[in-house]
């Protein structure tokens, strides 16, 4: 079995953060970037930078959260970046014998690799003595999408149904615009995603605050960029995408209800793909559907997302999901009878915002 080391990223490392995620084997995760970290850094976790040296180097965000008696607990969001699914408890080994040797007082460290979901991994996480938990990102399930090929092949592979909508689009002369990052182009966008809201996806939005902050990071980052589809002079399809690496991530959207423009976001949705290609993207991810055995559920939250986002690709890739690796049993226990409940509940009544 391959065994890991683990230390804290130098000075060096973590000014060229990005570049070393991007390294990863699993190609990094967004939610593993420098400006993700400062974003979260607003909402009061404190980053970590880690690296685990061994049979080759993984670079990984952690996110930390001190509570009061019990200490820290790391949340590896995203991660580990691994090259197959036996590395993740060897990783984790390895970082519980960094966090005891530099007496970092971390009583628990929790970690959602993409690693696809299956009974195998299921059962040697189990074995490793991981804890599954309950998912936290809302792409553990999601529809990703093969962008490589050139587009009118890329385009013939869609599903029929996204096909034929990007089509009739561009056949009745809709455009998609890319915009300038200021504030009234912000606002207009968290406008068009409290309306979405009133569908039937029931997940909280957070603060106008928070996702200025995350869209500004990200375009001064030189990741992220703002598309629009106007109808009767107003912003009616919104979407903020990020290139990360060889990734692509569809991470918010929202849109107006009632339009009149048949295939408005499919094809804008289209047109960001293929943006982000020209940039060397070669793997686009729709960001949340249903679980792959519950797409067809008329009931599930997400179903009308995940209708739209598998008009695409007819694939819904369910990801390992959260698993917690215990340092302390007796913290780690208390933590999830009370703890975590009330750290959670405070901060809502605080922020109105979700904790993680």
């Amino acid at each position: 079995m391959p065994e890991f080391s683990a230390r804290l990223a130098t000075a060096d490392e973590i000014a060229n953060w990005d570049k070393h995620v991007t390294a990863n084997p699993d190609g990094g995760n967004v939610l593993q970037s420098k400006p993700f970290a400062e974003v979260k850094r607003q909402q009061g976790w404190k980053p970590v930078y880690v690296v685990f040296d061994g049979p080759y180097p993984s670079y990984n965000l952690v996110l930390e959260k001190t509570f009061p008696i019990l200490g820290s607990l790391w949340y590896m969001i995203k991660g580990p970046g691994v090259a197959a699914a036996p590395d993740v408890p060897d990783i984790l080994q390895a970082a519980e014998a960094m966090v005891k040797r530099l007496r970092l007082n971390v009583f628990a460290i929790k970690v959602e690799p993409d690693i696809v979901a299956t009974e195998a991994v299921r059962a040697m996480f189990t074995r490793a003595g991981l804890v599954k938990t309950f998912n936290i990102q809302p792409n553990d399930s999601t529809a990703l999408l093969n962008i490589s090929p050139e587009p009118d092949e890329l385009l013939k592979s869609l599903h029929s149904r996204g096909r034929n909508a990007i089509r009739r689009a561009l056949r009745e002369g809709t455009e998609v615009h890319t915009m300038e990052p200021t504030e009234a182009n912000f606002r207009a966008m968290y406008e068009l995603m409290g309306q979405a809201q009133q569908g039937q996806l029931t997940a909280t939005l957070r603060s106008y605050g928070y996702y200025r902050h995350f869209w500004q990071q990200f375009i001064d980052a030189g990741y992220g960029r703002l598309l629009f589809v106007y109808e009767d002079g107003k912003p009616s399809v919104g979407a903020f995408v990020i290139k990360y690496g060889r990734k692509g991530t569809y991470k918010d959207g929202g849109s107006s209800p009632r339009r009149s423009q048949y295939g408005d976001s499919h094809l804008l949705q289209w047109e960001a793909i293929n943006q982000l290609k020209e940039l060397g993207v070669t793997e686009y991810d729709f960001c949340g559907t249903p679980p792959a055995a519950k797409r067809k559920d008329k009931d599930h939250p997400q179903y009308g997302l995940g209708l739209f986002k598998t008009s695409f690709t007819k694939t819904v890739t369910d990801f390992i999901g959260c698993y917690d690796h215990v340092i302390s049993g007796v913290k780690y226990r208390v933590f999830n009878s009370i703890g975590e409940r009330v750290a959670r509940q405070l901060y809502w009544r605080k922020h109105h915002q979700p904790f993680y």
